[in-house]
């Protein structure tokens, strides 16, 4: 039976049915959990931790942070924290230079590390914080940018399987998780990336913001559109 209340019990809900649909685990599993100090990575981490109480499936977890050495740094303080809730942890320390970065290299360098690391301690899956409104942001991103029609998987296999990414949150929104991290408590972190601002991203967000005013379930409607396309509209 679940122990879980409030906001989590119904985001760990969602988690469940994305981890169902989608076949993320299966017993024995070992999950490298990416931990950057956002509010997203401390829901997964915390909702796949409580849930290890009442599920029928047995996993062990890591949390590990990548630490790109920005001059604000979250690794002490999620250190304490891993420490707090009895978690496995791993903080891997990478050298980077700060200048001309941008949101994918930020994220292809922390990706890159959090492999390695998951490889060398012998985890075979990752879990990322990335949910639904990253999913469909991503959708649009590369419609907009790109100029074709993808999105982010809520399952992806590398390297021959020997890796599988894993995004728990894919069918919950953000506005649920900002509701639980303020009952949580959970410390308020910022990217710590200088450019985070003026990031694509950041841009296709305050898009999707603006046109909800007018259709109200447009986060859905495009959240589905890539399971229901019309191969004979297509050119």
């Amino acid at each position: 039976m679940s122990v879980l209340q409030g906001p989590e019990f119904y985001i760990s809900k969602r988690v469940g049915r994305a981890i169902i649909d989608y076949q993320m685990l299966a017993d024995g599993d070992k999950i490298a959990v990416a931990v950057s100090g956002g509010k997203d990575s401390l829901t997964l981490l915390r909702v796949l931790a409580d849930r290890q109480k009442f599920v029928p499936i047995k996993y062990k977890l890591l949390a590990v942070h990548i630490d790109l050495g920005y001059p604000r740094s979250y690794a002490k303080p999620l250190e304490k924290y891993f420490k707090e809730i009895k978690v496995d942890y791993h903080i891997e320390k990478v050298k980077i230079k700060t200048k001309d970065i941008s949101c994918f290299w930020c994220s292809w360098n922390r990706r890159k590390a959090l492999f390695k690391v998951a490889d060398r301690f012998g985890y075979n899956k990752v879990a990322l914080g990335h949910h639904k409104d990253d999913i469909i942001e991503t959708i649009l991103m590369n419609l907009f940018f790109h100029g074709e029609i993808s999105a982010m998987s809520p399952k992806q296999e590398l390297f021959k399987g020997k890796i599988i990414i894993i995004r728990p949150l894919a069918y919950v929104e953000e506005d649920m998780i900002r509701r639980f991290a303020k009952s949580a408590g959970f410390m308020h972190q910022k990217c710590a990336c200088p450019n985070s601002i003026t990031s694509n991203r950041t841009k296709i967000a305050e898009l999707i913001k603006g046109l909800k005013k007018v259709c109200p379930d447009i986060k859905t409607n495009i959240f589905r559109s890539v399971k229901r396309v019309k191969e004979h509209y297509l050119l």
